[in-house]
């Protein structure tokens, strides 16, 4: 498994073979395979739509929706996309559906406090290579989801996301809410987390948790050792 699609998000299909389809996810750009029983077909209108709208987020760890015509329940993470909701309602194509859940909307910039905040949703959740919910994440995926729930767009891996924003000179420069890449013996971005207060990182690695921050990397008191060579840091806020 690469990656995970949350119920909401949209994809164009490049390739198909038997029961999987290859797509290239409209969200962040990422190309993965799924199995073809786990999507609804969409227009061309209504792809063009998701992709130019502001969307609405669920923003309870699991929310329920209805699915009203046939009366299908079932349960959604924290994140996904609510598209055209109003309310509790919402429709894609023939399908109508009803939320059971906390609604976020886009809104005023984002804080760094709220993005500190809505890390912590995710602490202690298991490490799962390519997962992006509370119930098993990885590095690129916690950030990305955190950032979501700020209206802000993060690309799928830490390799594609040190790419986006504004370098820091300096790790004092950094402030909570900022992103921190580590590299790898070779010098490959592998890993990132989000600043915290009092130099403090937060990062998905065997499971969310928390340790310390410097200019050397991430320093584990649990180890007593650094775990995490420091790169790069970034802000986009």
């Amino acid at each position: 498994m690469t990656t995970q699609l949350l119920f909401g998000e949209h994809f164009e299909i490049l390739e198909e073979h038997k029961s999987w389809v290859y797509i290239n996810s409209a969200i962040d750009g990422y190309k993965s395979w799924i199995d073809r029983k786990q999507y609804l077909s969409i227009s061309k209108d209504t792809f063009d739509q998701l992709s130019s709208a502001a969307y609405s987020r669920s923003s309870d760890i699991v929310g329920i929706i209805t699915e009203t015509t046939e009366n299908i329940s079932f349960p959604v993470t924290i994140g996904s996309r609510l598209p055209f909701i109003k309310g509790k309602e919402f429709a894609i194509e023939n399908k109508k559906y009803n939320f059971q859940g906390s609604v976020t909307t886009p809104g005023a910039k984002p804080k760094r406090s709220r993005i500190v905040e809505d890390s912590f949703i995710y602490l202690n959740t298991p490490y799962l290579w390519g997962g992006r919910s509370p119930f098993g994440i990885d590095c690129s995926g916690f950030t990305q989801m955190v950032y979501r729930l700020n209206g802000i767009k993060l690309l799928r891996d830490a390799s594609q996301q040190v790419e986006q924003g504004e370098t820091l000179d300096f790790p004092e420069e950094a402030k909570p809410g900022d992103l921190a890449f580590f590299d790898n013996d070779e010098g490959a971005i592998t890993h990132v987390g989000i600043v915290l207060p009092d130099m403090q990182i937060i990062h998905a690695s065997g499971k969310v948790h928390i340790d310390k921050l410097d200019h050397l990397g991430i320093f584990s008191e649990e180890r007593r050792n650094y775990t995490h060579n420091l790169r790069i840091l970034k802000t986009l806020l």
